[in-house]
């Protein structure tokens, strides 16, 4: 066997990377293994590298606003302050004139989208079904704006919805199609390793699951985006297999030749200000740590490579100066303005609620390169 120095066998791996191979789970690894300051100054520069021969020089940003419609939920995460029970103070869940409100005051400031995320609601029922329900939900906003762009519902409201109807997958996901649904946040994966999901989720669908609905919903023509929450309890090699399979899973859409695929992919820095303390004691922190998160975000370019080319940083949770950092280390997208935001805020971020359109092009300015607003799907405006 032959053996290689450190640096001589990290120059290889990166080389391989930017040449559009894939790279192997130990590869990845390895990538975040790197201590040194000029290791990791290499990293960087080759994840900034293959960002720039994939997808130039531009950063997008998208005019959108969140509407997360209910709080109440059926499920305990263990690191959500967001969740309520129905009885409980502070419990909320809007009505359909709240609902077409905030669309239309999204609308007049220019947003292109609307992302409707909230609480498995166990009330969410119209004549005893949920599905009706979800569906009122689009049709509330589409009837007054059609053009508006619908990005709703994760995997885990699509099993909730088919578990409550006794529905399959391919159903929930056709109807909300139908209705006027455009795509679907790949949202609760959190990390997709069942022995995390025990400990941070236990209530949650299992990775299999997850895989199976984006999977379901891209054969069906439903593009998806794909995250990971990083940072708390999960390992280097567990951070690796996630990424593999979100790579796998847009390898099958395109070899498959399915209708849709992943759009992108976005870290969700573990924030847990607000998270039961034992949890908190086990992760050791209640903010994110910016260092980690942009080597992660760095290899997560590299190990992914042609096959996810959107990568977006978090600025809810990085901070605006942070995921503004985030763009050097092979990020091209700067997300969204959100315009509010209440599940990441509610655990203790610190990085706001919303931001202006000139807040986002301000932070791109600031780095030298080319703004471009785009719309859901990576369609310049």
């Amino acid at each position: 066997m032959t053996f290689f120095p450190a640096s001589s066998r990290l120059d290889a791996i990166l080389d391989r990377a930017i040449h559009g191979q894939d790279l192997s789970v130990d590869e990845g690894i390895l990538l975040l293994g790197q201590q040194s300051g000029e290791a990791i100054a290499q990293v960087r520069q080759a994840a900034d590298t293959l960002r720039q021969q994939l997808v130039g020089e531009t950063v997008t940003y998208v005019v959108n606003r969140n509407i997360n419609f209910t709080n109440i939920c059926e499920q305990h995460c263990s690191f959500c302050a967001f969740r309520r029970d129905a009885e409980d103070e502070g419990a909320y869940w809007l009505d359909w004139g709240q609902i077409h409100e905030k669309t239309a005051a999204a609308v007049q400031l220019g947003a292109t989208e609307i992302c409707m995320q909230g609480g498995l609601n166990p009330e969410a029922k119209i004549a005893g079904k949920a599905l009706p329900y979800y569906v009122k939900l689009i049709q509330t906003i589409r009837q007054d704006f059609p053009h508006i762009h619908l990005h709703g519902f994760s995997p885990q409201e699509i099993e909730f919805i088919a578990r409550q109807d006794d529905l399959s997958f391919i159903d929930v996901i056709t109807t909300l199609q139908v209705a006027g649904l455009g795509s679907m946040p790949g949202t609760a994966a959190e990390v997709l390793d069942n022995n995390v999901r025990r400990v941070l989720c236990p209530e949650k669908i299992s990775a299999p699951v997850w895989l199976e609905i984006v999977e379901t919903a891209h054969r069906l023509g439903m593009p998806t985006t794909s995250t990971m929450m990083a940072g708390h309890i999960e390992t280097p090699r567990q951070q690796i297999e996630h990424l593999e399979q979100l790579r796998s899973l847009q390898q099958t859409a395109v070899t498959q030749g399915y209708p849709a695929r992943i759009t992108e992919f976005i870290i969700l820095s573990f924030v847990g200000e607000h998270a039961p303390k034992s949890l908190r004691r086990r992760v050791g922190r209640d903010q994110p740590v910016l260092a980690d998160a942009l080597l992660l975000t760095a290899v997560a370019r590299l190990f992914l490579g042609r096959w996810i080319p959107n990568h977006q940083p978090s600025w809810v949770k990085l901070g605006l100066e942070g995921a503004t950092e985030a763009l050097r280390w092979g990020c091209n997208d700067i997300g969204g303005t959100l315009m509010e935001e209440h599940i990441t805020s509610m655990a203790g971020a610190k990085g706001g609620t919303c931001q202006t359109v000139a807040d986002l092009r301000g932070a791109i300015a600031a780095l030298g390169r080319p703004a471009a607003q785009r719309d859901t799907l990576y369609n310049l405006l």
